[in-house]
């Protein structure tokens, strides 16, 4: 082995693009594939998001209507039933809290989450969340249990 014949490693070279710009005789010289002149053959090039060829976008064209509120707070809603499946499965004895959610996939780690009143809660719990409805509150007190805001 030596200079002459050395070559890659079988299977280690992947590139089989085609060489533009390389001269005439290579058959992709000249405007190297690009054309003729427009936006398209121009180095630093890149289409913009919605950008349809100078017709007004699709996103300005429609007309905007409603209202979002910026400050608005999401909470994540946990159901009463769906607290009691847990204890029917043996997921939970005695307390509901953050990290119960979290770890069945009840809540997200960085949501705030709001107990709902669906359903009915026959266990004796401890709930902890950041909201309660009314009637949550009321099905977990009538149980024995205890709702305890974060």
């Amino acid at each position: 082995m030596n200079l002459s014949n050395l070559q890659p490693a079988e299977g280690s070279v992947h590139n089989q693009n085609k060489r533009v710009g390389r001269g005439q005789g290579s058959g992709k010289g000249g405007t190297s594939t690009r054309g003729h002149k427009g936006a398209k053959s121009r180095s630093g090039y890149s289409k913009k998001i919605g950008f349809e060829g100078g017709q007004m976008p699709l996103q300005r064209r429609v007309p905007k209507f409603g209202f979002k509120n910026i400050n608005r707070v999401e909470y994540q809603g946990v159901n009463l039933d769906t607290i009691q499946l847990l204890v029917d499965n043996g997921l939970i004895t005695d307390t509901l809290d953050f990290d119960v959610l979290v770890e069945n996939r009840l809540a997200t780690k960085n949501s705030l989450v709001k107990i709902l009143g669906r359903g009915e809660l026959k266990a004796k719990l401890k709930v902890s969340a950041h909201k309660f409805t009314a009637t949550a509150k009321a099905a977990i007190e009538a149980a024995g249990g205890e709702a305890v805001s974060l």
